[in-house]
């Protein structure tokens, strides 16, 4: 006999209630951060009492846990969030990851989830072409950037290396090519893939922190000398500390005069491929075994999702090629079975917030974000370039800006920033973050809201000016 309880809470009435009441939460959320040019982007507490708060919390109805959790959180769709490179989602992305989490279809294998497993091998077929592929290509989701990278890692690996799925590796040490500037989740595949400290050869950037394309033969050359096996080579569209694109058509032509495994690690910057006018960033990328694409960063959609592409689709089974007997019971390649392709077995239909979009607005919303945000960092830069208080580390490729008020003593820069940061962190009308580049503190904005505007970002350096002669 099932408990009152239970019955209570799959109860489609009680959902609806549930629902409406987190609806009338986020509803309210959005207006006042799209609307309100006083609303905090974000009220930091110290991680200890955060804790302490949500332990001892107790809520007394649903609209009083839905409030009070998005008054703690930090706001994204505030115009003044211009940090990390985390997406601003679409109203629609969640209202569909909403039904999606209810349906939590698995998708291992087809049955499991015949309306997702198609989705997703139409949004791969669609969007596919832009970057250059035939319709020999294919491709998964999968839960972030990091997976769909190690996954290019291993496929490469496989693809290079015949015996290393079944035997393990035999050879004494192989490597990739990298940028130093590349996001460290590749130096962190090849370290899971055994290969230690020298499994990253890392290749010097230039002056606007592209990798320097005129050392490949250099570095590749002495690596062979030490007996290294070099079997891939990784382009960056962009670089995630600067957002600078590396020459993916050069890196293509290096690749394959080595007979390289070519990934391109286009998270944060893939998507430029639907624009008019940033397509020639990613020029190059069709050469490419492999590109990874983050729709959580530059395409309006939550977290987790990652289209993971391959130029030539039978690569994308040769990576997992093992038998699971309760699964399925071949090692057919079967597009349809998905964990015959993904490290995940059971994973979210996240296809269906592309897919979402796609649907019922077309690409075009995306090209227009992409533009946008790329088009407010051109402006910005131009701002800051500008002006002698300021300091730009690179005139930026993409959305993303490096850059540093100067107006103090040399030896106080780094401190003045480091405080200046701080400083807006506390107030939290904006949300900014910082980086290092050759040993130098730089502010870094992402501007990742469609809605932000040359005011916003006038305002904030306005705002930092203010702070740097406070701080001096």
């Amino acid at each position: 006999m099932l408990s009152e309880k239970i019955l209570n809470a799959y109860n489609s009435q009680n959902y609806e209630k549930q629902s409406a009441a987190m609806q009338a939460v986020l509803k309210s959320y959005l207006e006042k951060n799209i609307g309100d040019d006083n609303a905090k982007t974000i009220e930091l507490t110290d991680p200890d009492q955060e804790y302490d708060f949500w332990k001892s919390f107790l809520a007394k109805d649903e609209s009083h846990l839905f409030n009070t959790l998005v008054d703690r959180s930090i706001k994204l769709h505030n115009r003044k969030y211009i940090g990390h490179q985390v997406a601003v989602p679409l109203p629609i992305t969640a209202v569909i990851s909403e039904m999606t989490a209810l349906l939590n279809n698995g998708m291992a294998v087809y049955e499991m989830g015949a309306a997702a497993t198609a989705i997703e091998k139409v949004v791969i077929d669609q969007l596919k072409h832009y970057f250059g592929y035939d319709k020999s290509a294919d491709g998964i989701f999968t839960s972030g950037g990091s997976i769909a990278n190690l996954t290019a890692m291993l496929c490469a690996r496989s693809s290079k290396i015949e015996i290393s799925w079944t035997n393990g590796t035999q050879y004494n040490q192989y490597a990739v090519m990298v940028s130093e500037q590349a996001h460290y989740c590749i130096d962190r595949a090849v370290k899971i893939m055994g290969w230690g400290e020298h499994g990253c050869i890392k290749i010097p950037v230039d002056a606007n922190y592209k990798i320097r394309t005129d050392l490949l033969s250099q570095y590749y050359e002495e690596a062979i000398s030490r007996g290294v096996k070099i079997i891939g080579i990784v382009g960056s569209a962009p670089s995630t500390s600067t957002g600078m694109y590396d020459d993916l058509q050069a890196l293509g032509h290096f690749a394959k005069k080595h007979d390289l495994w070519y990934h391109v690690d286009a998270a944060h910057g893939g998507p430029a491929a639907f624009t008019d006018k940033y397509s020639d960033l990613v020029k190059g990328i069709g050469m490419a075994d492999s590109i990874t694409i983050d729709c959580h960063k530059m395409m309006m959609t939550p977290a987790l999702t990652t289209m993971l592409l391959f130029k030539k689709g039978q690569d994308s089974y040769s990576t997992f090629s093992q038998q699971a007997q309760y699964l399925w019971a071949d090692q057919q390649e079967e597009w349809y079975n998905l964990g015959k392709r993904t490290i995940e077995c059971t994973k979210l239909m996240m296809a269906m917030r592309v897919y979402g979009i796609l649907n019922i607005y077309g690409i075009d919303i995306i090209s227009e974000h992409v533009t946008h945000t790329y088009d407010m960092a051109k402006w910005m830069a131009k701002e800051i370039v500008e002006s002698p208080d300021f300091e730009i580390a690179v005139s930026p490729d993409s959305n993303i800006i490096c850059f540093r008020y100067i107006d103090c003593a040399p030896h106080l820069v780094d401190d003045i920033n480091n405080a200046i940061r701080q400083h807006l962190i506390n107030e939290g009308l904006f949300y900014i973050v910082q980086t290092k580049l050759q040993g130098n503190t730089y502010l870094r904005v992402s501007i990742m809201n469609a809605l932000t505007l040359q005011s916003d970002l006038a305002d904030l350096l306005g705002k930092i000016r203010f702070l740097g002669q406070l701080c001096k």
